[in-house]
């Protein structure tokens, strides 16, 4: 269909003018300016391809940058890929006339829209729901430039003004919201996206398989309303539709959304299989009744080959912001990650709080050593590359390659976690072909330094059931990161210290950390590296967390040595263990109740205690560590005598505790 004449805007509404000229350009044309290298964003870049339609427009609430941490680019370059035409609105003004959407046509397959590389609510807001100072996917850092659930506003602006167009909808807000599930910004039970925002199609996780999918049916004329049973896609039915034919999958009904927001019991008992499922080898399609309309998740791809995650990695990103934003300053996100490396994808943690394994899946897709190398080449070719490789990592950086010893093992397994309770007997966790990959990279010709800067998981090379080889290679994986890979601060994620609250967060105990402080303590000494740090993260007021945890904390990071930095309070997002939890008050799998903190009074005396060395916190605390009767711990932690008698046992036992979420959500209404 062709481009309607509509005029040219920006993000904000405003009219984007032509670039202003390079200071190179008294010598010859720009080549950053070349449109042919970008994929398009204007009408102007449309006709500069001599294109008169466009086969996919793209809506994000990301600035554009062709790099493939991020996901527009990857998405838009595997749409190119397949002989598509695709152009690009980045960051469209949701408050004017609407012209943004606009400006580009009518696509003549489908529109794709994201929030971006965030939900746009933990974009948006902070943990105690105030509205953030910062946009790190935005020019500047502006904020301001995305609406509240963005996925939805967009889709429901793209359906006013163009009903007929299917809109296919992706990224990890669409990812996580994909079935029933509770808002913590609202505070309400949600239905799944596609019911709030009227989009034609889901893409939930790592969208490169299911999308080549779609994208080829589309090609052969297959009409788009009939892509009901393509793996890695949701899809809401009409009411009294047949449910898809399939030959490939069991069926699992989930408690319905209306009888989720009566009972929170039967919202919580979702979660388990909503998880379980999306974890397996071989998963079943999940159905959910929402109203008189049926919701059909359809079992995940594989996880992605070595083969296909390198072409993905491979497509032709420019690597760099589009020059539309030139004179509107640098983008955060983009300028801590240019001169990184992705390794590979994927998390078999299965931590509560976290949604990585939600959305990339628990088994671990690792690229080729050649790929990363040709990426290392890549990064030393940018002008700005002055030797050092800022991270060799991943979502967990120690992850590469990992995967089970017995892969008929794995494809029968419905833990969530690969490594917790205990570290299971069929992981491989050699991490020898990581440390051949560090190798490479230190000594490619004009790399000076390769730091891993992604939090690394020291339970992975501290277990005890490894056989020899694994066990050979985490002894020369502590002194190989020491002696090359540390810039001088690295990070790990103990997040806690007590081992009750561990225990809900599904991390190792505390104890681990201990033994990886020695041995990262001994490396130091041995390679004379007695400047490097680590720096541990923590959380504050996560599910099972009382006052009498966090003083535990305080207590045993100050032994330690450690001022804390890099701590948060638990923020609840969709399609996490511990959000369920936060939610409903019961733990999903048992049904057991679980201490909340809820309230910004309870969660404020928690967050507190990170803070002991600041003197304007102390007498609060003595007097919080009065009432729990621990004195002897207080003046452990502030100083002073001890008084006499026993002292309550810290770790959670004694004293006030926040209370469990007793209240629900009927019908739907936020509570206080």
């Amino acid at each position: 269909m062709a481009l309607a004449p509509v005029e040219v805007c920006g993000e904000g509404g405003g009219v984007v003018k032509s670039p202003a000229k390079h200071p190179k350009a008294e010598s010859g044309p720009d080549p950053l300016l070349d449109p042919a290298r970008w994929l398009p964003t204007t009408r102007d870049e449309i006709a500069a391809r001599g294109w008169d339609y466009v086969d996919v427009i793209i809506v994000s609430g990301d600035a554009y940058v062709d790099h493939p941490a991020f996901g527009t680019a990857v998405v838009g370059r595997l749409i190119e890929s397949e002989g598509l035409r695709v152009a690009i609105v980045p960051q469209p003004n949701w408050r004017d006339d609407l012209r943004d959407f606009k400006k580009l046509g009518t696509p003549r397959l489908c529109f794709g829209v994201t929030s971006g590389c965030m939900d746009s609510m933990v974009n948006r807001y902070t943990a105690a729901k105030k509205p953030r100072s910062e946009d790190a996917y935005t020019p500047g850092g502006e904020h301001g430039f995305r609406p509240d659930y963005a996925t939805t506003v967009y889709t429901r602006i793209l359906k006013q003004l163009f009903p007929e167009v299917p809109v296919l909808i992706g990224g990890i807000e669409a990812s996580l919201r994909r079935v029933t599930h509770y808002d913590y910004w609202s505070d309400t039970i949600k239905p799944g996206i596609l019911a709030e925002s009227g989009a034609d199609l889901l893409v939930y996780g790592m969208g490169e398989l299911p999308l080549l999918s779609i994208l080829r049916l589309l090609k052969r004329g297959v009409p788009f309303a009939s892509l009901t049973t393509i793996a890695q896609t949701a899809v809401l039915l009409p009411p009294g539709a047949t449910l898809p034919k399939n030959q490939h999958w069991e069926d699992f009904a989930l408690h319905s959304h209306e009888a989720c927001l009566a009972d929170r019991g039967l919202y919580a008992g979702n979660f388990k299989h909503i998880e379980t499922e999306s974890n397996r080898v071989k998963a079943r399609r999940l159905l959910q009744l929402t109203g008189d309309r049926m919701l059909v998740v359809n079992p995940p791809f594989p996880t992605m080959s070595e083969g296909q995650i390198d072409s993905s990695f491979a497509l032709p990103y420019t690597r760099l912001p589009h020059p539309r934003y030139r004179k509107r300053g640098p983008i955060p996100a983009y300028e801590m990650i240019k001169h990184s490396i992705n390794m590979h994808r994927g998390c078999f943690g299965g931590c509560s709080f976290c949604t990585i394994s939600a959305h990339q899946g628990k088994f671990v897709s690792s690229r080729s050593k050649e790929s990363i190398l040709k990426e290392v080449e890549s990064i030393k070719a940018m002008p700005d590359f002055h030797g050092t490789i800022t991270d060799l990592g991943g979502p967990s950086a120690n992850m590469y390659k990992m995967k089970g010893i017995e892969q008929w093992i794995c494809d029968e397994c419905v833990r969530p976690s690969c490594i917790w309770p205990g570290v299971c007997r069929n992981l491989d966790t050699d991490h020898t072909p990581l440390l051949g990959i560090y190798r490479a990279v230190r000594e490619s010709p004009g790399v000076k330094h390769a730091f891993v800067t992604s939090g690394i998981r020291y339970d992975l090379f501290l277990h005890d059931l490894a056989e020899p080889q694994a066990k050979a290679s985490h002894e020369r994986y502590i002194g190989e990161l020491v002696e090359h890979h540390v810039s001088g601060r690295l990070k790990v994620a103990p997040e806690h210290t007590s081992d009750a609250v561990l225990r809900v967060m599904r991390k190792p105990s505390f104890s681990y950390f201990h033994r990886f402080k020695a041995k990262f303590d001994a490396a130091k000494e041995r390679l004379g590296k007695a400047q490097l740090q680590i720096i541990p993260y923590f959380i504050s007021s996560h599910p099972g967390s009382k006052p009498e945890d966090m003083a535990d904390l305080a207590v045993q990071t100050k032994e330690l040595g450690f001022k804390l930095e890099q701590v948060q309070d638990f923020t609840p997002t969709p399609m996490t263990v511990a959000t369920e939890i936060y939610a409903t008050g019961v733990h999903p799998y048992d049904g057991k109740p679980v201490c909340v903190a809820r309230t910004p009074e309870e969660k404020q005396a928690q967050r507190n205690f990170f803070f002991w060395h600041k003197p304007e916190m102390r007498g609060a605390l003595r007097a919080t560590m009065r009432k729990l009767g621990l004195n002897a711990a207080a003046a452990k932690l502030l100083g002073g005598p001890a008084p006499k008698g026993a002292d309550r046992a810290l770790g959670g036992s004694g004293g006030p505790t926040p209370r469990a979420a007793k209240p629900w959500f009927g019908q739907g209404k936020r509570h206080r």
